[in-house]
């Protein structure tokens, strides 16, 4: 087990204590190519702790400096309607934060982040940014820009400044030397490890405030309990997979048995046929006779 705390367990204790933000921040900046500072972590009803959590399912929400709202999520497990869940998440989070009666341009710009440990999609990539552009239909390259009024009330250019955006880190696909700060969380992320050359922003302070010595003993005992929890999950939804891919196999190799012996049969059942019809060929019987009884057309037979 690494030395490091896991950085989904992190998020839900550490990472919510202000003096521990430097961390999140750092991960936001180098993700979002420009410094942030977090003011505050918010609490929803999609980001409090339930002891009746669905496995390791995690959220954050946090506020910078500028009003904007950072929703962290980590999935470790495939969720087949996760893409489902990062627009409810984002709904979810502008509806709570507008007061009913307020205008809507107090509603908050929202970034989604979110860090998943399976193969989310098809891609090669191992991170994605979405955000909504609106396009020309007849010209794909003109690009809805606000207008002049727009720009100066809002400080921005175009409605995808305004819209949420969505950041997708697909933690196990990263299998290559960290060459910028992104790479060095996202191994840091997969790995739990952090390299002494290190120097991602936030790093440093996750090196020194991560390490599961700094925890008390009640919280390394929480720690290792939790971390146990999880993998016997992981490993029951393993078996669960390895069973019904098992069954699927025997199911096809079932399938598979039963339609050779039928076409084993129709096979041999037309060839006797065939064998019949030579024997009465040779034997002078008139062709459309031996049609009649074997039903073979007369033109298979004369090809005989």
């Amino acid at each position: 087990m690494s030395d490091y705390i896991r950085f989904d367990w992190a998020m839900k204790r550490l990472l919510r204590d202000k003096a521990n933000y430097v961390i999140l921040e750092g991960l936001l900046t180098a993700l979002l190519n420009r410094k942030i500072h977090i003011k505050s972590i918010l609490e929803s009803e999609g980001n409090q702790e339930y002891k009746e959590d669905k496995f390791n399912r995690v959220d954050l929400l946090a506020e910078d400096d500028a009003g904007e709202l950072m929703i962290f999520e980590i999935q470790n497990e495939r969720e087949l309607s996760y893409f489902h869940r990062m627009t409810y998440g984002v709904c979810k989070a502008v509806t709570e934060y507008i007061n009913i009666g307020q205008d809507y341009d107090k509603i908050r710009k929202v970034y989604s982040i979110n860090i998943v440990y399976f193969d989310l999609g098809q891609g090669n990539d191992y991170v994605y940014h979405g955000r909504t552009e609106f396009r020309g239909l007849h010209n794909h390259d003109d690009i809805l820009r606000l207008s002049e009024g727009q720009r100066k009330a809002f400080k921005c250019d175009t409605p995808a400044d305004i819209m949420p955006e969505y950041y997708l880190l697909r933690v196990d696909e990263f299998d290559k030397v960290a060459a910028t700060p992104l790479d060095e969380w996202i191994s840091f992320l997969k790995t739990g490890d952090i390299p002494a050359n290190a120097t991602a922003p936030g790093l440093a302070e996750a090196r020194e405030r991560m390490r599961v010595a700094t925890l008390s003993d009640s919280e390394r005992r929480q720690y290792y309990r939790d971390m146990d929890a999880i993998m016997y999950q992981r490993s029951v939804l393993k078996t669960g997979h390895y069973e019904g891919k098992m069954e699927g196999l025997a199911e096809g190799r079932a399938e598979g048995l039963a339609e050779g012996l039928v076409k084993g049969r129709t096979e041999g059942r037309t060839e006797e046929k065939l064998n019949n019809a030579r024997n009465l060929i040779a034997n002078g019987v008139p062709l459309d006779v031996i049609a009649k009884s074997l039903n073979i057309s007369i033109d298979e037979l004369k090809k005989l």
